[in-house]
């Protein structure tokens, strides 16, 4: 299975802002770290403001940052909540026309392995994603000013 660029956008995104939890960062710097365009970024700000996962503020010293601690963003939710539960198939899709839909075995493991997917996912947190913060923080070009609790 494979997640769409939005997804992996809205991950890196999270991930950027969960090594510095407390410090404002804006599209640009996000963009520059990951080395993607920022009008990529604008939907992905946008979609996690409009979820509740992000603070943002306007203009100038403004930018964005966590709106609730890193430990509470469960990464199987977040998926979820960016895939829109697109289907992995065809068949998956309401009135999807497959000729051999209702007896096929396929659709059934494929739902199986999605749902898997998502069980282990759900284990994870944002906080477990960026628990190697200082490798994070050097990697994306960052420097830490405050220590996280």
């Amino acid at each position: 299975m494979r997640l769409n660029a939005f997804t992996d956008y809205c991950l890196r995104t999270l991930i950027y802002l969960a090594v510095q939890p407390e410090e404002l960062a804006t599209r640009a710097q996000i963009a520059a770290a990951y080395g993607v365009s920022d009008n990529h970024l604008m939907k992905v700000v946008h979609f996690l403001g409009k979820a509740g996962l992000i603070d943002t503020l306007r203009g100038r010293g403004g930018g964005m940052k966590l709106a609730r601690p890193a430990r509470e963003i469960r990464i199987g939710m977040l998926v979820r909540l960016c895939e829109d539960d697109a289907p992995v198939v065809e068949c998956f899709e309401e009135g999807g026309g497959c000729r051999i839909d209702g007896m096929c075995v396929l659709k059934r493991a494929l739902f199986e392995a999605r749902e898997a997917m998502y069980a282990a996912l759900d284990r994870y947190t944002l906080a477990d994603l960026s628990a190697n913060r200082d490798a994070l923080a050097a990697q994306l070009g960052r420097i830490l000013l405050t220590p996280v609790a």
